[in-house]
């Protein structure tokens, strides 16, 4: 399937969560077997199988694609989570939020030193979220490989936090 047809899938909610916002919906593109299939053949074809040794996926809807892509990389899954939600001993990278700060946690035995990283989440928007996880990363000694999105808004300018990195969405708006 075309980026184009994947990209009609996604539904406009607006005012949600707040009044202005225009909220990207990809539960419509989910629920749709060939689609969501496409839509990870579509990141996976970017790296070879092999080619990474764990996919991070950022909570929450990072985990749907970071499960699915890692399973077609013949890779590891690692979850990043918000503080207080992982049951054994974490680092945690604390960031900006565009209402206040958050904090983000990994198991301090999720990554090893030098191992090679793919990170992905469903949207690239300011870029902290995916700042502070790559942070976190190489504070453990991971190596980045890319930071994957299905979704990009390039008019809030989040590939400005992440350069020096490989930057991958399949999907843009302007």
């Amino acid at each position: 399937m075309d980026v184009a047809a994947l990209r009609a899938k996604i539904r406009d909610i607006k005012d949600f969560p707040t009044e202005g916002i225009l909220f990207k919906d990809i539960t419509t593109l989910l629920k749709d077997g060939p689609a969501w299939t496409s839509v990870i053949e579509h990141l996976a074809a970017r790296h070879g199988r092999g080619s990474v040794d764990v996919v991070v996926g950022v909570e929450s809807r990072g985990f749907i694609f970071g499960g699915a892509l890692a399973q077609q990389l013949g890779a590891g899954f690692v979850p990043v989570r918000k503080r207080g939600k992982l049951p054994s001993r974490v680092i945690e990278e604390e960031y900006e939020l565009e209402y206040g700060r958050d904090v983000l946690a990994i198991h301090e035995d999720a990554i090893r030193q030098g191992q090679k990283v793919l990170v992905v989440d469903d949207l690239l928007a300011t870029g902290g979220t995916m700042a502070a996880t790559l942070r976190l990363i190489e504070r453990l000694g991971g190596v980045v490989v890319a930071a994957e999105f299905l979704i990009e808004l390039r008019f809030l300018k989040g590939r400005d936090r992440l350069k020096g990195y490989r930057v991958e969405s399949l999907i843009q708006y302007d």
